[in-house]
């Protein structure tokens, strides 16, 4: 199948890739073209950007959840919709699951989908330097980089210093952006920013995208995006229910990190997903069969949270009398004792797990993890192996201890999850396609609850 599709990578995280790529998107949204965006590795906000421009969900694309086939037809099945794909690479080019390397990389993903890749180079302080260091990257290893953008760099110096790149490394250079420090975007403790903190974003993209249309060559990036080869794939055999069950999924500016595969798969395998909020509505939906309490930002929206106690009593009650949940990260937090918000101040919270949630002011828990449970759960049951991610600079009293996590990037293990009767509770972030069969026993377990089956947490 022909799929035209491009990567935006670079050396290191901090070289402008997700303001450009949005940059990149919203010039080919405001030439009228379908553009479907597309993000190496587990990370929720750069997607959210890339959505706000093209006005569609944008993807995850991970090759260490999932196989090659299984990354292709998710890449596909959005690909094929549209005109082009851009796709934002995570970290450097080369950076992987461990620190040696390249599997889980952003290199790895252009492998598999056989993608064309344009390397950014941040060129702030350097000239002639910056050209090693493209020459490093292109023949480090067999790789799809076709082309460069120079960031950070004068009109002046780049006429003399892209003419050199060609002629000696005979690489196609797209342009150059100017430094936009008035549109560059900000970060906290788990990355940037939301999307809807920034004033007047659609503005500044706008503002970004007709610089780019100045600065760079987009039709000799289209033309890269269009030699992308043919790309081949099956589909995947996915278990569905009879009949739909319906889930509550928690959804606003606290519950805002889900993997829009993950809902794609929820609904393949037989749910009827329906949106909430935690903070604004006053109860869950009626008639729900099985709730998702999703990661996000609770401690930034604590007391809005601790307010609605219509809510919380709602969650709390229903869980404790048998509505099957899986809650991570934000969620996880939600269903503690107690929230420490980002001033030092603790809230009230549901009370399903008795603990209380703190900052600890650092990371303390991160990377890639294998997840084993012990048995103790019809949702996740000792047989089954799950892939997920950790990033939490807040920690739990009790992380739960019903199932084993090992890293992925030293083998270190550890306890994790709350993992029995009807519920699934924890910081790790589960990816379904990394095994779709817990997403069908998931809503099997919904549908069995409401025919008269109760197992309680305990």
């Amino acid at each position: 199948m022909k799929l035209p599709r491009v990567m935006i990578t670079a050396p290191a995280s901090g070289s402008g890739k997700t303001l450009i790529t949005c940059g990149v998107l919203q010039a080919l949204v405001n030439r009228g073209m379908g553009a479907a965006s597309f993000k190496c590795g587990p990370d929720y906000i750069d997607p959210m950007f890339h959505s706000r421009v093209i006005g569609m969900p944008s993807k995850n694309l991970d090759p260490y959840f999932t196989d090659e086939n299984v990354m292709r037809y998710l890449f596909a099945r959005s690909a094929e919709k549209v005109e082009i794909s851009v796709i934002e690479g995570v970290m450097g080019f080369y950076d992987g699951i461990g620190s040696v390397v390249l599997e889980g990389s952003t290199y790895d993903v252009s492998q598999r989908l056989r993608c064309p890749v344009i390397l950014i180079v941040n060129c702030k302080g350097a000239s002639l330097s910056v050209i090693p260091v493209i020459k490093g990257f292109k023949e480090y290893t067999e790789n799809n980089i076709k082309g460069v953008i120079l960031n950070n760099m004068s009109p002046m110096i780049f006429k003399e210093i892209s003419k050199k790149i060609e002629e000696e490394l005979g690489i196609a250079v797209i342009g150059y952006v100017p430094n936009v420090s008035e549109l560059v975007l900000e970060s906290r403790h788990l990355g940037l920013v939301l999307p809807g903190e920034i004033d007047d974003l659609k503005g500044k993209l706008n503002q970004l995208a007709d610089i780019l249309e100045k600065t760079l060559d987009i039709d000799r990036l289209l033309k890269i995006a269009s030699e992308a080869p043919e790309l081949e794939y099956t589909v995947p055999k996915i278990k569905k229910l009879d009949s739909k069950v319906r889930i509550g999924l928690a959804a606003d500016e606290a519950f805002c990190f889900t993997y829009e595969d993950n809902i794609s798969l929820l609904e393949e395998c037989g749910a009827d997903i329906v949106r909430f909020s935690p903070i604004y509505d006053q109860k869950l939906p009626d008639g729900i069969h099985g709730l998702i309490l999703s990661g996000g930002y609770p401690e930034m929206h604590a007391e809005a949270l601790s307010s609605n106690k219509s809510m919380l009593e709602d969650i709390h009650d229903k869980i404790m009398n048998g509505l099957p949940c899986m809650a991570e990260c934000g969620g996880f937090m939600y269903l503690n004792r107690e929230v420490e918000d980002s001033e030092g101040k603790f809230w009230n919270m549901a009370g399903v797990i008795d603990a209380k949630v703190s900052n600890k002011k650092r990371l303390s828990r991160f990377g890639y993890i294998e997840i084993h449970p012990k048995g103790r759960s019809k949702i996740l049951p000792a047989d089954c192996v799950v892939k997920g991610h950790e990033f939490h600079y807040w920690d739990s009293e009790d992380c739960g201890e019903d199932c084993e996590a090992i890293k992925s990037s030293n083998g270190r293990k550890y306890d994790c999850i709350h993992c029995s009767g009807n519920l699934v509770a924890g910081f790790p972030h589960i990816y379904y396609y990394s095994n779709p069969d817990i997403v069908y026993d998931f809503l099997k377990f919904c549908s069995e609850c409401d025919s008269g089956l109760k197992v309680r947490y305990n």
